[in-house]
């Protein structure tokens, strides 16, 4: 059946993931009068039976964040709830007056009120949404929610949330993260600890795998320039250690700009990103690191504040880039692994980079002076060269929050392979002439400097929910409507080189002196994998 298990680690993964989950429950038809869809859903939702023998379909995903951001999400949810007799009485050794203390129970977002009331919810404001679980439109299963007690973190966090509340930044948030979960030694840490109390893959991972039929990879998706980057590299490692072959896409989710953000900070992000992309890579198939632009184009409207608005963006290209591997129709569906395979043909370069590009459906003929009006029709001289769409999702290496765009060089880079996605465009468009392809359905290369490619089309549209925020627009600038069409761009290309170079120059000297040679030379053996051309060894003068 080609499952797929998804891990969310630490709180950015999450936004994102509900985003995604929110997307997923929609391709859902129910009735006879419905066209079937074309999502075979049973790749990311199991079967299931609640308590009292009602059937469930719940994701296959596992939640891991502290225990006070999961707000109004409960373990135990309205499908497998126990009610107890009223006169039960808890058994205990203490035959004394016993006192129990509550605490205030967290109103339910406006969202939330709405969906349990069984009414049609109005679309959230930014100032509305304070957790995750604001927008969500699922239920889970039990085993899906592991919620963190950690005593020094929570109180932190909670902190965090209340002065959060109190005000609204006129910037982006800076404080989303505690400060202890800042550090990727404490993410280690965190890992290790509840690892050595429960066994994390035997307790939480295994029941999910051990139910899917055919396994065909597991999606990691956390946050990789704080102390979740540590987490996600010892639970990536015990997985690979576990199961040896099964394709592992890591999404690595980062924050944002860095406006307002103080050096000091800048820096400890780019060293724990630095650290999660060295023990990643190795044990990973697939890595894609992920933060919004710094700049947008003026058809994106995105308040940077709102970690709702940021995930979905997110989202929006990462779910669109995948969607091959959960397709109904087998002649379009593609594996993760296949999919990893073709990305990674050299073996060692596994380090992606993820591009997209939208219209709305009503749009007509494309519009040349607007590259956003129509990305459907690429030509094959794009697809030789390597397709740059309008918003690349690459995050800055760099220390200044202002550098080049998205961290690409003033070049465009030599792309070695790319997977592009094509959803939302018409039957007549999908049928246009491409060019020849070969058994595997890739673009047959006219010469060995032309990357390996592929291309994946579905008129599927990308579907904009009222748990999703207006961040489309037409080319009158007003919202889009209930779908829109994405292309995506999934490629490996030369531009990681420079990227992880310029990375290993900025936070070489705050490594550890017993860390620094290490760490460095990891990072050098990476970045030659990407290095096209002959390269003199040297370091630019770099004295270490």
């Amino acid at each position: 059946m080609h499952e797929i298990i998804t891990l969310q680690l630490g709180q950015q993964s999450n936004y994102l993931a509900t985003h995604f989950w929110n997307a997923q429950e929609s391709y859902f038809t129910y009735g006879e009068d419905q066209a079937l869809s074309p999502i075979d859903h049973d790749i990311h939702f199991r079967p299931g039976l609640a308590p009292d023998g009602t059937e469930t379909y719940m994701p296959r995903t596992v939640i891991y964040d502290l225990k006070s951001s999961y707000g109004t999400l409960r373990k135990i949810n309205a499908l497998y709830e126990i009610v107890e007799e009223e006169d039960s009485q808890p058994q205990a050794l203490w035959q004394g007056q016993a006192t129990i203390h509550k605490a205030p129970a967290i109103p339910e977002s406006p969202y939330q009120a709405a969906l349990n009331s069984g009414l049609t919810p109005s679309r959230p404001s930014p100032s509305q949404i304070r957790f995750f679980s604001d927008y969500s439109r699922i239920f889970y299963h039990p085993r899906s929610i592991i919620q963190l007690i950690a005593p020094e973190l929570e109180l932190h966090l909670n902190a965090n949330i209340a002065s959060s509340s109190s005000a609204a930044s006129a910037g982006p948030s800076t404080s989303s993260i505690p400060p202890p979960l800042e550090r990727y030694a404490a993410g280690e840490e965190l890992f290790n600890d509840l690892d050595k109390e429960h066994d994390l893959l035997d307790r939480d991972l295994r029941p999910f795998v051990e139910e899917a039929d055919h396994m065909q990879g597991v999606q990691v998706i956390a946050g990789m320039d704080d102390a979740w980057g540590g987490f996600a590299s010892q639970y990536v490692e015990r997985i690979r250690d576990e199961y040896g072959k099964v394709g592992i896409w890591v999404w690595g989710v980062e924050n944002g700009p860095a406006w307002g953000v103080s050096r000091e900070r800048r820096l400890l992000r780019l060293a724990n990103k630095a650290r999660s992309l060295i023990e990643v890579y190795k044990q990973a198939s697939i890595i894609v690191p992920l933060a919004v632009p710094e700049r947008l184009p003026l058809r994106l409207q995105l308040d940077y504040s709102s970690q709702w608005h940021t995930s979905a963006l997110l989202m929006a290209a990462m779910e669109s880039a995948t969607l091959p591997s959960r397709l109904r129709d087998p002649l379009k569906r593609d594996t993760l692994s296949d999919m990893a395979e073709l990305l990674n043909t050299m073996g060692k370069q596994s380090v992606a980079g993820l591009q997209m590009s939208f219209s709305a459906v009503e749009s007509g003929q494309r519009d040349h002076r607007d590259p956003l009006s129509q990305r459907r029709k690429l030509t094959e001289e794009e697809l030789s060269e390597g397709v740059q769409l309008d918003v690349k999702f690459t995050p800055s290496d760099q220390l200044e929050p202002y550098g080049r765009r998205n961290g690409y060089l003033a070049l465009n880079p030599r792309v070695f392979s790319q997977l592009i996605s094509l959803r939302g465009y018409s039957e007549a468009d999908n049928d246009e002439q491409l060019p020849m392809v070969d058994e595997r359905g890739r673009i047959i290369r006219q010469s060995a400097y032309e990357p390996i490619t592929k291309t994946y089309a579905t008129p599927l549209h990308f579907p904009v929910l009222d748990s999703y925020p207006e961040i489309f627009r037409n080319d009158v600038g007003t919202p889009v409507g209930d779908v829109v069409n994405i292309t995506t761009n999934l490629a490996t290309d030369s531009s990681v080189f420079g990227r992880l170079k310029r990375l290993r120059q900025t936070v070489l000297r705050s490594f550890s002196i017993e860390d620094r040679e290490t760490l460095g030379n990891e990072l050098m053996e990476m970045a030659d994998e990407y290095h096209e051309g002959w390269s003199s060894g040297t370091d630019d003068g770099e004295d270490d």
